[in-house]
């Protein structure tokens, strides 16, 4: 078969299964109410935040210019990583180009074929294929079942050894067990690796901040810089000799050019707002409950609120008539959720105004009821 029938062939199968994917560009003066995307605290068009990318572009230019161990390591990002470090509670951190970035490396650098890794099933895309790139030996657990993790961890004594989990979990958008995760990584000399995409902002400091786990050395946290922070990038906190290994070792750090300099200075203001306003993340919290109730699905411990569907036609064709409405949801659909159920995904964001928020909750009422 020759690849323009092969790619046909692909297309005629996404579409037939009602899983084709397009890209729909927006304008800057959306009039659309945006309940889809990752800005949780609806920063990234604060005055503060635009003023420090536009002001740290004017300065440095449009990009770092090199990688970081060449030439491309600004002391914007030094500023931004002590601030994040301090603001989480740990050691040291580290800045990457992007979140994926973040966990590629994290994994790649910490484990190989003599490694061991045991992965919580419902763990994100790109520490799905960074355990698929560091080829280690590899046991996929129950969600949120850690005495799955612990009979794991038992039967490979004496192997190095990662346990990966989420602090907010993005399909189903609940809580991992942190505290018991970490004490069992404890017993047996294990690392927790804990992406921090969807807590570090709605929680504050995050999850694993809020249960004492900032600083332990078997906890290493992962973050995105695009959700919360309404910026781009990624960041690896933790002990001060993980990150020096991963500067010396990561390949995504190594061969990829440094955080563009707008981006750097965007999450850092972005990161001085979040830690003091506590409003925001309360008002995400008090919307994604309210929004649950309304639906009557349980509420999630993150800002992403998500909607079971009968089918990924039924899902489309909801989130088509909501934007009709005036209001975008997400909608998450086979092969993107782990256990198959096609969800339309809300973001209850604190940028989006009371009444706009409102006039959001009424429509998908409305629609999600009469697809159900």
């Amino acid at each position: 078969m020759g690849w323009q029938s092969w790619l046909d062939e692909a297309a005629a199968a996404r579409e037939e299964a009602g899983l084709t994917r397009r890209l729909r560009p927006r304008g800057p003066d959306d009039s659309v109410v945006d309940l889809a995307g990752n800005d949780y605290l609806g920063l990234s068009r604060h005055p503060d935040v635009r003023r420090a990318a536009a002001d740290a572009a004017m300065l440095w230019g449009g990009g770092a210019g090199a990688s970081r161990l060449v030439t491309g390591t600004l002391t914007l990002h030094g500023e931004l990583e002590d601030e994040l470090a301090d603001w989480l509670g740990q050691p040291g951190a580290l800045t990457f180009s992007t979140g994926y970035h973040a966990n590629l490396s994290v994994v790649g650098a910490l484990a190989d074929r003599n490694a061991h890794v045991v992965s919580d099933a419902h763990i994100h895309a790109s520490l799905i294929d960074a355990v698929r790139l560091s080829r280690a030996q590899l046991t996929v657990v129950p969600h949120n079942n850690v005495a799955a993790v612990q009979a794991a961890l038992a039967a490979r004594p004496g192997v190095r050894s990662l346990v990966l989990a989420e602090s907010v979990y993005s399909v189903l958008g609940d809580e991992a067990p942190l505290a018991e995760l970490a004490d069992v990584c404890a017993a047996y000399d294990a690392l927790l690796v804990v992406d921090e995409a969807h807590g570090v902002g709605v929680h504050g400091p995050g999850l694993v901040h809020r249960h004492g786990l900032a600083g332990r050395p078997e906890v290493l946290v992962t973050a995105t810089l695009s959700k919360s922070l309404g910026s781009q990038g990624g960041a690896v906190l933790g002990p001060r000799a993980v990150l020096d290994h991963l500067v010396n070792t990561a390949r995504p750090f190594i061969f990829d050019t440094g955080l563009a300099p707008a981006a750097a200075a965007a999450a850092l203001a972005a990161a001085r707002v979040a830690r003091l306003r506590f409003d925001l993340a309360e008002t995400i919290r008090a919307r994604v409950a309210g929004l649950a109730a309304t639906l009557g699905v349980p509420a999630p411990a993150g800002a992403v609120l998500s909607v079971p569907m009968p089918s990924p036609e039924a899902a489309v064709a909801a989130q088509a008539d909501l934007l009709t409405e005036g209001v975008r949801v997400g909608c998450f659909r086979p092969p993107s959720v782990p256990d198959g159920v096609s969800r339309l995904r809300v973001t209850a964001g604190a940028g989006v105004t009371d009444e706009d928020w409102d006039r959001a909750v009424k429509a998908i009422d409305t629609i999600v009821g009469e697809a159900r």
